[in-house]
């Protein structure tokens, strides 16, 4: 299956309201927000949505919408993707 994608990766916090990505990876010194994420559902391959931005960043994983501080947020990289809706798709058959 292909997936079209952009090669274009960045921190989770760039994203813009309504943008999707796929988790590249997770990075952080402190051993707590990475045993956070993997709780949350959030690792390597992982499709996101940032929601909201102001008053709070909420990203949609899945079927749930979390609010997730700054420190965690600026932790995960994503890889901007073109065509989302076929991704997801594509990926429940």
């Amino acid at each position: 299956m292909f997936v079209p994608f952009s090669i274009t990766g960045c921190s989770l916090e760039l994203l813009k309201t309504g943008e999707q990505g796929i988790v590249s990876f997770c990075k952080s010194q402190d051993e707590t927000i990475l045993k956070k994420l993997i709780s949350l559902g959030i690792t390597q391959g992982t499709a996101v949505t940032l929601e909201q931005r102001l008053p709070s960043l909420i990203i949609k994983v899945e079927d749930k919408s979390l609010t997730i501080d700054m420190k965690t947020i600026r932790a995960i990289y994503v890889r901007i993707v073109d065509n989302f809706r076929t991704y997801t798709n594509n990926s429940q058959k």
